[in-house]
């Protein structure tokens, strides 16, 4: 990782208290509560998005990419994908079809996550690798080239993961 600190402490930071929450166990079952790792994974997902936004913004017509800047962020979002998918262990499958979902600690993931684990296990890291690409691009219109295609990752993985009701 290149050394860009208020990122980087960021980053740390993050996920220090995500495999805080994931690593405590809790008393039952020697696992944490499946709520608070559908919690780590909203704050990591929240990361990914701030950072997502930030280099689109930089992206678009009134924008000014400053390419150091925008590999950072992309460095971020390699690093936090590479970690998602840990996230999902299977206590936290709660889909529930109608029910009063809290926002913070109730899951929005499709089920389906756990019935082909592999599958969205391989979508996180090739996303991973498409923003470690971007991180490394040497040019403007590489980088772009890169964001692309991880937003189009990115959508086509919420559209078959994420429920919306």
């Amino acid at each position: 990782m290149r050394a860009f600190p208020k990122q980087k402490s960021v980053l740390v930071g993050i996920l220090v208290a995500a495999l805080g929450i994931a690593a405590a166990p809790s008393q039952a079952e020697d696992q944490p509560p499946a709520k608070d790792t559908i919690f780590t994974r909203k704050v990591v997902m929240g990361e990914i998005d701030m950072n997502m936004d930030e280099i689109e913004t930089m992206l678009a017509p009134e924008g000014k990419l400053e390419l150091l800047d925008a590999q950072e962020h992309a460095e971020v979002i390699s690093t936090l994908l590479m970690a998602f998918p840990h996230l999902f262990p299977p206590a936290t499958n709660q889909w529930k079809e109608g029910a009063t979902r809290d926002p913070a600690t109730d899951t929005f993931a499709n089920p389906a996550i756990w019935s082909n684990f592999s599958d969205f296990y391989q979508q996180a890291s090739q996303a991973s690798k498409i923003a470690w690409n971007a991180s490394r691009a040497k040019k403007p219109d590489e980088f772009r080239a890169q964001i692309k295609e991880l937003r189009l990752r990115c959508n086509g993985c919420h559209a078959v993961n994420l429920k919306t009701e």
